[in-house]
């Protein structure tokens, strides 16, 4: 879950490396679609990132042996950091990391493009589920996906997450918030190709950063549900969790007979590759509340331009023409304040263009989205009632997540062989899971059946309805 030059580094975070790669974002889509159109590509991408950050000094210990304390020492020093951030909080320190809830939002659309292919890493070893030394890693995988429960896959997670919140048009975001995510896609569908770094890229992902602690604790006090992030606090952990599976896998996997030297090197480069790109600190750090309000309606004035009528007018000028040039809207907005449309550092609902967004009789209802309006809302408010919104309670967020529970007990059906089956599936859907279903039976052989299964727990189907059901089936067989 972390990069793993450094335990944290949240004030300020350097520009990302390898940010300019502008074949990420077209990379990251094309494996998403049509992984093997893209494989040379990939292959390309990934000697590319390697070669980027080989000179980068890695925190591993010299010998693989000592790996065991090292991450025991890592987990050591992240809790005392933790401790210490309680601490400044219980005596009135600021958040460290979000100044507003909309920075929180932006932090959550910020890294999608990395948590929407969670894992994915680790696909490709699925090939090899009769090997026991890779056993440990193909857990992880399936843990990753939740082992086919819809509430702990991470990818069903954090869609519901940006749903919930209005978080759409991630896809637009800069390349550089694409490269971890074309990494990992990349060595998805490259693990012959790529084992060595595919086991040091998954033992520094899987350790245990302080940013993921600090950044559960705020989102939960700015009343945005935190159990994606409380949930990889658990099961990273270094007793018997991810980051536990990561050290076995590479004792296991290390040559016996064999050039140790040359696997471990290749490791220490897998390792690196989780340096390239926007990082969790990195982007909380770019986070600029007045360039989000300007980027958001520049992007609306491409469609309203035209839609408004000519007495809509703002310091005498038709709005359509403040909207005509993008250019044009940070004096849009000094307009507005002059004219007394918006009272900056006041409760937005003392403003009228406010009152005219906000609300199901709002004039102006729909047009803009959860998260665009808690950038508005919070650019108006200027920090004002910001400490007062702690939403939601440690014992709030604790009945949400039983009330989820009860939804999901209720939802379920008696199991019919392998098959989890719910009470809402659709006929459309119930019909391809019995097509699955079906298909699995008439296996010739196990091999058959698990590669048939294999083919819908890619990145791009497992968090569907047959990958859900194929990664319980797949997990149920890998033991049988």
């Amino acid at each position: 879950m972390s990069s793993p030059a450094v335990l944290d580094a949240c004030t300020a975070a350097p520009p990302p490396r390898c940010a300019g790669s502008p074949r990420a974002r077209h990379l990251y889509f094309k494996l998403m679609s049509d992984p093997g159109a893209a494989a040379v590509a990939a292959q390309d991408f990934l000697r590319e990132q390697i070669d980027a950050v080989r000179d980068i000094p890695a925190d591993l210990p010299d010998n693989p042996a000592a790996l065991a304390a090292w991450m025991r020492d890592r987990v050591g020093a992240v809790g005392l950091q933790y401790r210490d951030y309680l601490a400044g909080r219980k005596n009135g320190a600021a958040r460290r990391y979000f100044g507003s809830r909309a920075h929180a939002l932006y932090f959550l659309k910020g890294v999608a493009p990395t948590k929407l292919v969670d894992g994915a890493w680790l696909y490709g070893l699925l090939r090899q589920w009769a090997n026991p030394d890779v056993r440990p890693l193909i857990r992880t995988y399936l843990e990753e996906l939740g082992d086919g429960v819809p509430g702990k896959n991470h990818v069903t997670l954090y869609r519901q997450l940006l749903a919930t919140h209005g978080c759409e048009g991630w896809e637009q975001l800069p390349a550089h918030h694409f490269v971890q995510g074309a990494i990992q896609l990349a060595l998805a569908h490259n693990a012959e190709q790529f084992l060595p770094e595919i086991v040091g890229y998954n033992l520094g992902y899987e350790q245990l950063p302080l940013h993921l602690l600090v950044s559960a604790y705020e989102l939960n006090e700015l009343g945005i549900d935190p159990y994606y992030f409380t949930l990889h606090v658990t099961v990273d952990n270094a007793a018997s969790g991810h980051a536990h599976k990561a050290v076995q896998a590479l004792e296991r996997l290390l040559p016996q007979v064999g050039d140790r030297a040359a696997f471990w090197r290749r490791v220490l480069d897998g390792y690196r590759l989780n340096e390239p790109g926007a990082s969790t600190t990195s982007v909380i750090a770019e986070f600029d509340l007045t360039d989000e309000l300007v980027r958001i309606l520049a992007a609306k004035s491409t469609v309203g331009r035209n839609l408004h009528s000519d007495y809509c007018r703002v310091a005498g000028r038709p709005v359509n023409d403040w909207l005509s040039d993008p250019a044009r809207i940070p004096a849009f907005l000094a307009a507005l304040q002059s004219a007394g449309w918006i009272s900056r550092g006041e409760d937005p609902g003392n403003s009228r263009f406010w009152r005219l967004v906000s609300g199901e009789r709002a004039e102006m209802f729909g047009v803009f989205t959860a998260y665009e309006l808690e950038v508005l809302h919070d650019w108006i408010a200027d920090g004002q009632g910001q400490a007062s919104r702690r939403v939601l309670s440690h014992r709030a967020r604790q009945r949400t997540l039983d009330n989820l529970g009860q939804q999901e007990t209720r939802g379920r059906q008696p199991e019919r062989g392998l098959i989890r089956r719910h009470a809402h599936a659709d006929e459309g859907t119930d019909n391809e899971l019995r097509v699955l279903e079906q298909r699995i039976a008439e296996a010739a052989n196990k091999q058959e059946a698990m590669e048939a299964l294999r083919e819908l727990m890619g990145p791009a189907l497992h968090h569907t309805a047959p990958g859900l059901m194929a990664t319980r089936m797949f997990a149920r067989l890998l033991d049988a």
